[in-house]
């Protein structure tokens, strides 16, 4: 069993899980979060209470898993951030979806001061982060990740070296774009089957079948039918990792005509209160559009 101590930062809605799996494949987790309860959950399942950002940085490899770019930015080179207290030659991995740009610069940072970073954020939402079971897109040194590989295993099945720091990221943004232009897909189809009469389940049964087929519309299709928005993975993160994705176009010179339509449209749900539902629930938008009345929620 690992007995190797590890730091953990963001106790939240995917840290959460994640903190237990490490702690079930036996590492030793010192942990730090701005909730004390988070922070209680935690120790209760074995964890040690780090106190503060320079408690968690005793540990050999921290790992962070928080909400959006400057919430890693503070973390990483505030004041009491983790680059003025973390060892020389130490790793710092960061499992959040932040900017790509971002992400580069707080690698050259910590760089700076002898600590490894790679950027290893995550797919598959909250299901896979209580299975062990997360798809792990790595930016960084190949030799790093190697290290850090038997650490991310405890958390995910696929962990995939995409390149150079701020890669992982890249590619987490790449997925979000994917995703989220098939979930408007599924919604539009599904949405145009009930407008003209016909059975959207049927519809969907028969395009899985077909060119058509796909996990958006196996799983989020499926959640249509039922109506079941409870999240899995809220409107809000959606919106905010299309936003990542799109300043990342635009600071390449990359055209993402359709994801800056699905981005305003989640925009939508957001500013009419929905900002909390799935990420599916783009279907009770485009019902409204379509005269449909607003289905329940």
């Amino acid at each position: 069993m690992p007995q190797e101590t590890i730091g953990f930062v963001g106790l939240g809605v995917m840290g959460r899980p994640m903190a237990r799996n490490l702690i079930k494949a036996g590492f030793k987790l010192i942990v730090h979060d701005q909730s004390a309860s988070a922070v209680a959950n935690a120790v209760a399942a074995g964890a040690q209470d780090g106190g503060s950002l320079m408690g968690v940085a005793e540990a050999e490899v921290v790992i962070t898993m928080l909400p959006d770019t400057p919430d890693v930015e503070t973390v990483l080179l505030g004041p009491q951030g983790l680059r003025e207290s973390m060892r020389r030659g130490s790793i710092l991995i960061d499992m959040s979806s932040i900017s790509p740009i971002a992400t580069r610069t707080f690698a050259h940072h910590l760089a700076e001061r002898g600590i490894h970073m790679i950027d290893a954020p995550v797919s598959g939402g909250y299901q896979a982060a209580e299975a062990g079971t997360l798809s792990i897109m790595v930016g960084g040194d190949a030799d790093v990740l190697e290290r850090c590989r038997p650490i991310l295993g405890s958390m995910g099945t696929t962990i995939n070296h995409i390149g150079a720091a701020g890669a992982g990221q890249v590619c987490k943004a790449c997925n979000q774009v994917a995703v989220a232009i098939g979930i408007q897909a599924v919604a539009e189809a599904m949405t145009l089957a009930r407008k003209n009469g016909v059975d959207p389940a049927r519809v969907r049964q028969a395009l899985l079948g077909g060119f058509a087929q796909s996990r958006a519309l196996d799983l989020h299709g499926q959640r249509v039918l039922d109506g079941n928005y409870k999240a899995g993975f809220r409107v809000q993160l959606q919106r905010k990792d299309l936003k990542i994705a799109l300043d990342t176009g635009g600071a390449s010179g990359t055209p993402l005509p359709a994801t800056a339509l699905v981005q305003q449209l989640y925009g939508v749900l957001d500013a009419t209160g929905r900002g909390d539902l799935d990420n599916s629930s783009l279907a009770l938008l485009m019902e409204e559009m379509a005269g449909l009345g607003q289905a329940s929620a």
